[in-house]
């Protein structure tokens, strides 16, 4: 039930919000950070009496919803679901921070997107039922679009019709999948079923499966996003609201991930085994363009997009390289960049809403006025491009050691980028705060709810850094997720 009331207690406030918003627009954000608060705290509560759920999957709650189609609300959790829970509801909170000062107008609705969306996105993680899982899906997509389109910048709209449609044609793939996928099971097993632990029991022959598979693979890389299926990514980030950016670069592209370590390798064995170099082919190419286009950037939020789909392209290597070592790898990095993207990008909302431009041309020498939050900048840059103390250089390093072994070449090239990320990390740097400043430009430093969400986000960063064994420990047991015959890091 956990969930389920974390799911419900966000649609209440979003409700909430939408109907007597209008009238108290300034207890909006105290509001929807009280819920968010108050979900985590069940969500930790709930972990502490369940330690269970570390070492193996809970159902928590299957009721019957459409019965002539064999669909249930299904629910479940395990370590991975819960952690990118926590992780959606700790950024949850820095989106109600940011958005503070930078929502100037239809505050009631604006907030009922923000939670509706937080809601989708738990969902995803929570489903056991395909259908409920691809229902929720959608439940994510419609608020995120309407944040763009309403509270963005210039080219909101452009940026909003894209991303829907990338996401939609994608989504209408991986339907298609998940209803054959039903059908399947009746054939074998005489009824109708979305359930996820019940199709891990089904025989697909090849190439079937193969081609099942790219319908789940495609959706999931298009919301990585994995090359070539990124070009609706720069333009998303840039135009969004901060907690926008927040939400997407943060969350909304850990859903692919997720999609991929949670149904891509344990349902299709044989077809993923298959595809493995093509993958692994489109994670170096991921790395090394992302790492090449961020340093072209002269837009602050379109250079922290592009290191985006670098560092989500480890992502993509270390799943495909069928080890336990990058696979772990691959839990963190997702949570690393998390953490560092959400930061950075609300850094960028921070210079945007005092200088009104994102174009780092008309930054430099912001460090003479505003000296604390040029320290938690290069921090954050710091975490970007991986320096060793950090959460990122742990997952970035798992991910390279654990995938040498299968695929030499494809690390070494991987490698290369993270050289790249240390000069556009340092670029980025420079050009905002560093260098002779403009005349006449001076900024405010952090104020008391920056300083908190920036203290928060560092706070994760360092220790998880220094002691990532209190994340990793609950990753143990759940590889490999499929029953991939793994034997010294190769297949």
């Amino acid at each position: 039930m956990i969930l389920t009331n974390i799911i419900a207690i966000l649609m209440l406030v979003a409700l909430v919000s939408l109907i007597i918003g209008s009238k108290f627009s300034r207890s909006l954000p105290y509001l929807a950070a009280g819920s968010v608060v108050l979900c985590f705290f069940l969500l930790a509560r709930f972990a502490s009496n369940n330690h269970d759920i570390f070492h193996q999957a809970m159902p928590l709650l299957s009721v019957p919803w459409i019965t002539s189609l064999g669909i249930d609300y299904a629910t479940f959790i395990d370590s991975l679901s819960f952690i990118l829970v926590a992780l959606t509801l700790i950024l949850a909170l820095v989106c109600i921070l940011v958005s503070v000062n930078e929502i100037q107008h239809h505050h009631n609705f604006y907030y009922f997107n923000l939670l509706t969306a937080l809601a989708g996105i738990i969902g995803v993680f929570a489903a056991a039922d395909l259908f409920l899982f691809f229902f929720f899906w959608e439940v994510m997509l419609l608020p995120m679009t309407a944040l763009i389109a309403i509270w963005g910048h210039e080219n909101r709209r452009y940026a909003a019709i894209k991303f829907f449609i990338f996401t939609q044609v994608s989504s209408l793939l991986m339907l298609v999948a998940i209803i054959i996928m039903a059908f399947i099971h009746q054939q074998q097993f005489g009824e109708i079923s979305f359930n996820y632990f019940d199709w891990q029991r089904l025989n697909l022959s090849m190439p079937l499966q193969y081609w099942l598979m790219l319908g789940f693979f495609i959706a999931f890389a298009v919301k990585l996003p994995s090359f070539p299926f990124h070009t609706w990514l720069p333009d998303a980030h840039t135009q969004a609201p901060t907690a926008g950016s927040v939400l997407l670069a943060g969350v909304l592209l850990k859903t692919g991930a997720y999609g991929l370590m949670r149904f891509v390798l344990p349902l299709f064995e044989q077809a993923t085994v298959e595809f493995a170099p093509i993958a692994i082919a489109l994670g170096v190419i991921s790395i090394i363009y992302g790492a090449v286009m961020a340093f072209a950037q002269s837009d602050f939020k379109r250079l922290v997009a592009y290191s985006s789909i670098s560092h989500m392209g480890f992502v993509t290597l270390a799943l495909f390289s069928f080890s336990s070592i990058a696979y772990h790898g691959a839990i963190v990095t997702i949570v690393a960049h998390g953490l560092s993207s959400a930061a950075l990008f609300s850094m960028a909302g921070i210079l945007y809403q005092r200088l009104h431009t994102r174009e780092l041309s008309k930054m430099g020498g912001l460090f003479a006025s505003a000296p604390r939050m040029g320290g938690m900048l290069l921090v954050f840059v710091a975490a970007a491009f991986g320096m060793p103390g950090l959460l990122n250089f742990v997952g970035e390093f798992m991910t390279l050691t654990g995938t040498f072994a299968s695929h030499p070449v494809a690390t070494v090239l991987a490698a290369t980028a993270m050289i790249g990320s240390a000069i556009y990390g340092m670029y980025l740097f420079q050009g905002s705060f560093q260098g002779k400043p403009h005349a006449g430009v001076q900024i405010a430093d952090l104020l008391a709810h920056e300083w908190l969400l920036c203290g928060l986000l560092f706070a994760l960063l360092l220790y998880l850094g220094l002691f990532p064994q209190s994340l990793l420990m609950h990753f143990e047991a759940i590889y490999p997720a499929a029953n991939i015959t793994v034997t010294g890091g190769k297949l």
